[in-house]
């Protein structure tokens, strides 16, 4: 399997770090620097969809990229971020819920603070983005159902189940084309992932340093898993962006 780790495009949030004026949002959607960066996303994808004859092994996909399968988080900024691309590439378009962001949908409210809200529902999403395969379970009281905040100790636990989860439905099997899949998701779950993936503690690393993996907004990092080897290509590739779209 090689995985591609898409980050959303830039949010409100985002766009409204440090800024002490700015109230932020449970549910961020794009800004504008972010619907054009999904826009060029999907058209560089398109561009780099075939997989060109190549006998050497292409690991920074200069003869294609072949994918077969895309997923996104139930949040507004992941699925507005995928929707182009599943387009541009008509290829299956599936919500994944637990590669949502770190802590799930709550408010940001001074009195209410961190208590959970609903999330989109069922009816947002086939009207926003209806090429998108939703879960059977969501219905119109929305996707994450007023849950409490995510806990710190809640998290990890996510990211190792969607790996496992990956693995079943997309891990190699002998005698079976590779899948190709690519997830749009959130900054704070792909360091979970890593984690996961590498068996790393959190956010420790040497000489009492705190560690972490930094995403640009619709960032692109490839792994590529087999039965044996875990092997990172490239992490945070930002290259098909111009300059002034280059956000954190």
């Amino acid at each position: 399997m090689k995985l591609y780790y898409i980050r959303h495009g830039q949010s409100q949030n985002n766009a409204g770090w440090g800024d002490d004026t700015y109230q932020p949002s449970s549910d961020p959607a794009l800004t504008g620097n972010g619907i054009e960066q999904a826009r060029r996303l999907a058209e560089f994808l398109k561009n780099n969809q075939e997989l060109q004859p190549n006998p050497n092994w292409d690991v920074h996909n200069r003869h294609g990229f072949g994918l077969t399968h895309l997923y996104c988080s139930l949040m507004e900024r992941a699925a507005h971020t995928a929707a182009p691309v599943a387009r541009a590439l008509k290829i299956p378009f599936v919500a994944w819920p637990d590669i949502h962001e770190t802590g799930g949908i709550f408010s940001r409210e001074t009195e209410t603070k961190l208590s959970g809200l609903p999330g989109k529902p069922r009816s947002y999403f086939k009207k926003h983005v209806p090429e998108l395969s939703l879960p059977a379970d969501l219905d119109e009281s929305g996707w994450w159902k007023n849950r409490p905040f995510e806990s710190d100790e809640e998290r990890q636990p996510r990211a190792d189940r969607f790996l496992a989860d990956l693995l079943a439905r997309h891990g190699d099997q002998d005698g079976q084309p590779e899948h190709h899949v690519a997830i749009v998701s959130h900054g704070g779950f792909f360091m979970h992932l890593m984690c996961a993936m590498l068996k790393l503690p959190w956010r420790q690393a040497a000489q009492g340093l705190r560690s972490w993996f930094l995403l640009s907004n619709c960032s692109i990092s490839r792994f590529d898993i087999n039965h044996s080897d875990l092997t990172i290509c490239y992490l945070n590739r930002t290259d098909y962006l111009p300059a002034h779209l280059v956000t954190g």
